[in-house]
């Protein structure tokens, strides 16, 4: 009967974020608990979990799981050695291990390291020795290292953004590495690097011009022979040495095929690489925009600030705009500001206050600005997300509401790629006229299919669709669209384990 351990630790980072990570941002789990809580969650251990449940001859050996509560900034240097011993020391006391399947992101950076996935894997590698199969699964954001490749048998990797298929890469994952251990694969890996940092709606994999590499990669997961492909472009504010595009292609034994789709999978990519960015309307002229549109809800998108891919929540810069310019429409946005949290929670609900909102976390970049609010509702902060039924906790939250302005604000930042915040403090975004939106992409049905206009704004932020804005320093150069004629010489690099 194969033991098969089972491992997770994930966490998307902002290099620009100035707010560390710390060991208490994640939720954490061990042994029982981990199997407990991920039968609970269609996340990807779970879908692990489906495969090796209805195998009768697999043993499941949990040992740690940790996953952050949202994106943040970089990681503490104490915070990632405590995250890293709690994930290495649990699989070396857990005895005899035939496999080990390791769910995690690819987008973390900690002070100390600037590979963490990398890290973890080639430690395991170390305690499990050279002929333990490891399969890992890595969100398409992840940073896909040489680290990663030459010390893991396989990468699975998700095949949809917006992700929804959280569940069913942990059961690609889960078959996959049930082949390698029955002896049934023998995993080749080509991977070819691509110099583009990309956003924008031709990543969104239904519509947009990426669907074509999916489309392969999923042909070549179909074929007799191949066991996973993917292109992985990487995130754009975790600047990194290896921060880029990759894609990669496992087939079971056949290099020459391996090869073959990976280069093909690039090429298509590098095809459209041009349009793979966001055309941003500036502030002043976004505002003018949504007040020019006299029925319906605008949709403002607020990446530069958005929670889920590492930014810190506390932008006011739309607001402050929209002030400027006296909008007159009914306005509704989100924010962290614990101070104005703390602030409303003493004086309760129905109270007036006096209080600056804004520019809490990061003051380079937002400035505090004053408001005169009625405080209309309190809240813990804990809640169920809309898109997953994940539980989410933003801490002690209000509602402000200041003349034609209401605000959700919170104590730490909670992922915003779906409406439920919103939601669970009893504001519904179709009863306003402009919605803030702090996440690049949600699913059509959060916004786009019913909001009247979608309007991308060049605001300041952490997670800016402004490249060019944040100042890289470690990515390898060239790299588009950080630099000028930049070109594409396909390199096949192979990995596979002896």
């Amino acid at each position: 009967m194969p033991r098969i351990v089972v491992a997770e630790c994930k966490q998307e980072v902002s290099t620009f974020n100035p707010v560390p990570s710390i060991y208490d941002d994640f939720r954490r789990a061990r042994g029982q608990a981990v199997i407990d809580y991920h039968r609970r969650c269609r996340e990807e251990v779970g879908g692990a979990l489906s495969v090796f449940d209805a195998d009768d001859d697999v043993e499941v050996l949990p040992t740690f799981a940790a996953s952050a509560n949202t994106s943040g900034g970089v990681l503490e240097a104490e915070s990632f050695d405590r995250l890293s011993h709690d994930f290495l020391s649990s699989l070396a006391e857990a005895g005899r291990i035939d496999a080990a399947y390791f769910s995690l992101h690819g987008a973390m950076q900690a002070e100390n390291e600037d590979d963490p996935e990398g890290f973890l894997i080639q430690e395991a590698r170390r305690i499990l020795g050279p002929t333990i199969p490891i399969v890992v699964s890595l969100d398409l954001h992840g940073v896909l290292t040489d680290r990663m490749l030459e010390h893991s048998d396989a990468i699975v990797t998700y095949h949809t953004y917006p992700h929804v298929d959280f569940f069913e890469t942990g059961a690609r994952a889960a078959n996959l590495l049930l082949k390698i251990t029955n002896g049934q694969a023998r995993p080749v890996t080509a991977r070819v690097k691509i110099p583009a940092l990309v956003r924008g709606d031709e990543l969104i994999t239904e519509t947009g011009s990426i669907s074509e590499c999916i489309q392969l990669a999923q042909a070549i997961e179909a074929s007799e022979m191949g066991l996973s492909a993917g292109v992985m472009w990487g995130n754009p504010f975790t600047d990194v040495p290896e921060l880029r595009t990759n894609s990669f292609v496992v087939m079971n034994g056949d290099e020459s095929a391996a090869k073959e789709y990976a280069l093909e999978l690039a090429n298509r990519f590098w095809n459209h690489h041009q349009k793979m960015q966001v055309p941003l309307t500036s502030l002043e002229e976004a505002i003018r925009e949504a007040a020019a549109v006299t029925s319906g809800t605008v949709g403002m998108m607020d990446a530069a600030d958005a929670t889920s891919s590492g930014a810190s929540g506390d932008s006011n810069a739309i607001l402050r705009e929209a002030l400027r310019q006296g909008y007159p429409g009914r306005l509704l946005a989100p924010i962290v500001d614990p101070a104005a949290v703390v602030m409303a929670m003493e004086a309760g609900v129905g109270s007036t206050i006096r209080t600056t909102v804004g520019g809490a976390l990061d003051p380079a970049r937002f400035k505090p600005h004053e408001v005169v609010a009625r405080v209309r509702s309190l809240s813990d902060g804990r809640f169920q997300s809309e898109s997953f039924g994940w539980q989410w906790d933003a801490g002690n939250t209000v509602v402000l509401e200041a003349d034609n302005i209401t605000l959700v604000v919170g104590t730490r930042p909670v992922s915003l790629f779906d409406r439920s915040w919103f939601y669970a403090n009893g504001q519904d975004p179709q009863h306003f006229d402009l919605v803030v939106i702090k996440s690049p992409h949600c699913e059509p049905h959060m916004y786009s299919d019913w909001c009247t206009k979608l309007i991308h704004v060049d605001a300041p932020g952490a997670t800016s669709a402004n490249l060019k804005s944040l100042g890289h320093k470690s990515c390898g150069r060239p790299i588009f669209p950080l630099d000028e004629g930049v070109h594409f010489r396909p390199v096949i690099d192979m990995f596979h384990k002896t």
